[in-house]
């Protein structure tokens, strides 16, 4: 699965409840950045990864997480979160997923709960198969995930909840670094130091 190697900035879950960034390119003061908001710094197979334990409260990972890519956005505009760690609604429980993605294998699929989520679904390209919903294989990655976060912002936006599959079950499954012959070497980490975007 590579599907978390095409944004400057990844964020993702593990099925074990870690909350994950990864970094696809260097981005200055990201380290004290994600340091400072409670991530642990890992290189794990030529990534630069960034965990919170799987214990982090979904309340405190939202906080932490969005507090972080708000300070990100001062580099990058380029980045997704697909986590479902993070999801955390001050007002209440968060709504029963109606849609749940699935980018564990090479193509994207989804199943959904109501005529709604179905409508959604199909207006953000997906087409409707005998087991739920797929995105078109010959789409890119890139396209892929993109459309993945519309389809659940458009979701949210009505109320409704969704759920995203990575297929990575601890960070250790966590997939090695894209070869980028060419790019840049990873930017020299500073000194370690010692508030989630609402969807």
């Amino acid at each position: 699965m590579a599907f978390i190697d095409h944004h400057d900035v990844f964020v993702g879950s593990t099925d074990d409840g870690h909350t994950f960034i990864v970094l696809n390119r260097p981005i200055r003061t990201a380290h004290r950045t994600l340091t400072a908001s409670g991530f642990t710094a890992r290189e794990h197979q030529g990534r630069a990864l960034y965990l919170l334990p799987p214990d982090t409260s979904a309340e405190e990972a939202h906080n932490r997480t969005g507090d972080a890519l708000h300070q990100l956005l001062a580099h990058t505009m380029d980045f997704v979160d697909l986590s479902w760690t993070t999801r955390y609604l001050q007002s209440g429980p968060l709504p029963t997923a109606a849609v749940r993605f699935d980018l564990s294998n090479n193509r994207v699929t989804a199943t959904a709960h109501s005529q709604t989520a179905r409508d959604v679904l199909e207006q953000h390209g997906f087409a409707a198969m005998p087991e739920g919903y797929a995105l078109p294989a010959e789409l890119g990655e890139r396209e892929s995930v993109g459309t993945v976060a519309r389809a659940e912002t458009h979701l949210w936006s009505l109320g409704l909840g969704s759920e995203v599959t990575l297929g990575l079950p601890t960070p250790e499954a966590i997939t090695a670094a894209p070869d980028r012959t060419g790019a840049p070497g990873p930017a020299p980490q500073p000194p370690r130091e010692q508030k989630r975007h609402t969807r």
